[in-house]
């Protein structure tokens, strides 16, 4: 069984982001409207379009800092339903 993967992604100023996943499935995301409604030091960083175009693929998943310091469980972005 193959696991659902993000395999490109897209970055807008408008802090959304295109996915395109493994299944050939894409969505668009509004990830500033998670962070601003989640409010966090650790997030707050990546409403500035400099660091969250940053936004980078690894072992499938979406992830920013080098720690993931901001990373979405597959399946939430899957259907673009993120908590």
């Amino acid at each position: 069984m193959n696991l659902l993967q993000v395999v490109h992604i897209e970055c807008f100023e408008n802090l959304t982001m295109r996915l395109c996943f493994s299944d050939h499935t894409e969505k668009i995301i509004d990830i500033g409207d998670f962070i601003t409604k989640h409010p966090h030091p650790q997030y707050n960083k990546y409403l500035e379009w400099k660091n969250f175009k940053k936004a980078a693929i690894e072992n499938g998943n979406v992830v920013w800092g080098k720690n993931w310091d901001l990373m979405f469980p597959i399946e939430q972005l899957y259907v673009e339903k993120i908590e």
